[in-house]
């Protein structure tokens, strides 16, 4: 269980540290908003893809 804790503290650190140098490049105007928004959603869809690939590794090395 703690180790389960870490992994999910981990993950959850290095979405908010991505996500919070997306607003940092809008903030300086560096991308516009709809790049931000684009890169918002390309993070969050990479995070989903990855979670559900490690779930369904995680199902099929239970299987064996």
């Amino acid at each position: 269980m703690h180790r389960t804790l870490k992994i999910v503290a981990g993950i959850a650190g290095s979405f908010i540290v991505l996500a919070g140098g997306i607003v940092l490049l809008l903030v300086a105007q560096l991308i516009t908003p709809p790049m931000a928004m684009l890169a918002f959603v390309a993070l969050l869809g990479l995070y989903v893809g990855f979670g559900v690939l490690v779930a369904v590794y995680r199902l099929i090395r239970g299987l064996e």
